[in-house]
């Protein structure tokens, strides 16, 4: 039986070789919040992912 991916990769953008590094968002299946990945070689961090107004961006469930 195979398991529903719990985080969906919905942007993706460089790569963890380079300086800039890579950069993606991530949306929680079961929640919706949604994550700012960023990695660079062995390098990186996760943040939740801020409106203009300083609140989690949360894409609706469909």
């Amino acid at each position: 039986m195979a398991k529903d991916k719990r985080f969906n990769v919905i942007f993706k953008d460089g790569s963890s070789l380079s300086d800039n590094g890579q950069r993606q968002i991530l949306v929680d299946s079961v929640t919706g919040v949604n994550y700012l990945v960023w990695k660079s070689g062995y390098a990186g961090g996760i943040t939740p992912l801020l409106d203009s107004y300083g609140n989690v961006v949360v894409t609706p469930k469909m």
